[in-house]
C-alpha cells in the first residue's frame, strides 16, 4: 500500500451497521454491492453487501483513508482476507440488539485474528437503543476469550461524531 494512504476495514455480521457507519465517516456515498436479501427482509433491512463497500475520507493530517466494509454472510467469506490485506486496523461492528451479540463478537474478532494476529481491532456495538437490557460485560468476556486486548464501545452508526470516535480509538490502538 502507498505510504501516503491508509486502509481501514469494517467487519461484522449482516445488519450490524457497517454500511451505515461507512456512510457516516466518509466524504462520498460508498461504492456498494448491496443486493436484496435472498431470505427476505429482516425488519427494515431488505439488502445486504455481497462483495464490499468502499469509500474514502481525508484525515485531519491530509492522509487519504480508504474505508472498506466486508460482507457479513458466510458465503462471501472469501472476500475477508482480500479486504483485510494491508489494512492498518479493523473495526468489528456487531448488533447489540441481537441475542447472540457476544458470540458474534467473538466469532468476528477470531476471524480477524486468524487473518493477522497483530491487526489492531476495535469493537463497535450498534442498536443498543433497541435493547434496554444490553450490557457490555458479555461482549468484553467474549473478547477476552479471544486472547486479545480490544476496546469495545457502543455507538450509533448513523451519527458521524460517534462513528468517528470509534475510528479514532482504532487509530490509537494502531499506534
Amino acid at each position: 500500500m502507498d505510504q501516503d494512504t491508509a486502509k481501514l476495514v469494517l467487519a461484522g455480521p449482516v445488519g450490524a451497521g457497517k454500511t451505515t457507519a461507512i456512510r457516516s465517516i466518509t466524504d462520498h456515498e460508498p461504492v456498494s454491492t448491496e443486493m436484496p436479501l435472498s431470505e427476505g427482509a429482516t425488519g427494515d433491512k431488505t439488502t445486504t453487501t455481497v462483495a464490499l463497500d468502499f469509500s474514502t475520507v481525508v484525515l485531519d493530517d491530509g492522509t487519504p483513508l480508504l474505508v472498506y466494509g466486508v460482507p457479513g454472510q458466510e458465503r462471501f467469506s472469501f472476500m475477508r482476507p482480500i479486504l483485510l490485506r494491508e489494512a492498518f486496523g479493523v473495526a468489528v461492528i456487531v448488533n447489540g440488539s441481537d441475542a447472540d451479540v457476544a458470540e458474534q463478537c467473538e466469532y468476528w474478532v477470531r476471524e480477524v485474528v486468524a487473518s493477522d494476529d497483530a491487526m489492531p481491532i476495535v469493537v463497535g456495538i450498534t442498536h443498543t437503543d433497541l435493547c434496554p437490557s444490553f450490557s457490555l460485560g458479555p461482549v468484553r468476556d467474549a473478547i477476552r476469550r479471544c486472547g486479545v486486548v480490544v476496546p469495545a464501545f457502543t455507538f450509533d452508526a448513523r451519527d458521524r461524531e460517534q462513528a468517528m470516535h470509534l475510528m479514532r480509538a482504532l487509530l490509537v490502538a494502531a499506534q
